[in-house]
């Protein structure tokens, strides 16, 4: 199931001279661009089709973040939603140019590091593997499966610098209880909790996987999720994701096999509930709070530091510079 909308929400710490020099040294702004800063938090949307129309962006600017993996997958829109401010992505690009198999997670995920990410909300177009839930349904996952070919490419690691994170329980559990909690708020059919299968894609399944899926348990399916939440716990970054039922995949007898059109039609009624629980999200989230995610590399870097050659130091100093002091 083609996943075409995600929302990251970015918290800005250490709101200090030093830091802002730094930033700007990191960062290209298109031109006449400015960017607000806040003592609160910063909070960014990582989205696709859908997203462009969002209600309550203001002050809007692109900005240009080089990554040493590659460009993002565009510029990144800064503004400000409900009082604070906002970076926002698209993550299959402006137009919807970009295969979820040619998703750049690490630069994405490293572009949102550069910027302050320490929180990421990934609200996604996902295909129903279970009769209860039904399109337009919201789902809190809290467990992913992969099934693409593509592990190394959601990974920071590797070239001499090896690191094994724990990944037993890739939501962020503190930012999932918020996300049902707001879901549930706004009014949202909401379920807590279930597994999301990752596909390679761009094909949607074949029946005889769509079966599969369902017997193995899997709850939702989509294309671009897993590679996200990978990235963000090497990012160091808190993780989860609201998967928005479009469709009953291809296995349901009463449902005709999912296409485009159906999923954009069901996108479409989703985006409005999507935007209220971003709305009560942002204002819910703590920017204060630490969190686990927020050393997740504490102890996985295995690779001697003093093997650890400048080349590799310097591409990885935004990730792993602090444990190498």
């Amino acid at each position: 199931m083609l996943a075409l909308l995600t929302f990251v929400f970015v918290s800005w710490h250490d709101a200090n001279p030093a830091h802002f020099s730094q930033f700007h040294s990191q960062v290209k702004l298109a031109p006449r661009a400015r960017i607000a800063y806040t003592k609160d938090m910063r909070i960014g949307v990582i989205g696709g089709s859908g997203l462009y129309a969002m209600e309550g962006i203001e002050r809007k600017r692109w900005v240009t973040v080089a990554t040493p993996f590659g460009k993002p997958s565009d510029q990144l829109l800064t503004g400000i939603i409900a009082g604070r401010d906002v970076v926002f992505l698209p993550r299959h690009g402006r137009g919807h140019r970009i295969l979820p198999s040619e998703l750049n997670h690490r630069a994405n995920l490293y572009a949102m590091k550069k910027l302050g990410v320490t929180r990421i909300i990934s609200v996604s177009a996902v295909g129903s593997l279970k009769e209860e839930y039904r399109p337009t349904d919201i789902v809190v996952i809290d467990q992913f499966f992969d099934r693409t070919k593509r592990s190394q490419d959601f990974t920071f690691f590797g070239k001499g610098v090896v690191a094994h994170v724990s990944f037993a329980d890739p939501v962020c559990p503190t930012l999932r209880q918020t996300l049902v909690r707001c879901g549930r708020a706004a009014g949202a059919t909401l379920h807590a909790g279930g597994t999301y299968v990752n596909m390679e894609g761009p094909n949607f399944s074949t029946r005889a996987e769509s079966d599969f899926h369902r017997r193995m348990g899997w709850d939702v399916i989509g294309m671009t999720n897993y590679g996200e939440a990978r990235c963000a716990r090497e990012a160091e970054i808190c993780y989860a994701t609201l998967a928005m039922v479009t469709d009953y995949d291809c296995w349901h007898k009463g449902h005709e096999a999912v296409t485009v059109e159906m999923v954009v039609a069901c996108l479409k009624k989703n985006a409005v509930m999507a935007q209220a629980i971003v709305r009560r999200a942002v204002a819910a989230l703590d920017a204060g709070r630490d969190c686990a995610c927020h050393h997740a590399l504490a102890t996985a870097i295995m690779t001697d530091r003093a093997a650890i050659r400048p080349a590799q130091r310097k591409k990885l100093g935004l990730l792993i510079g602090k444990y190498l002091k």
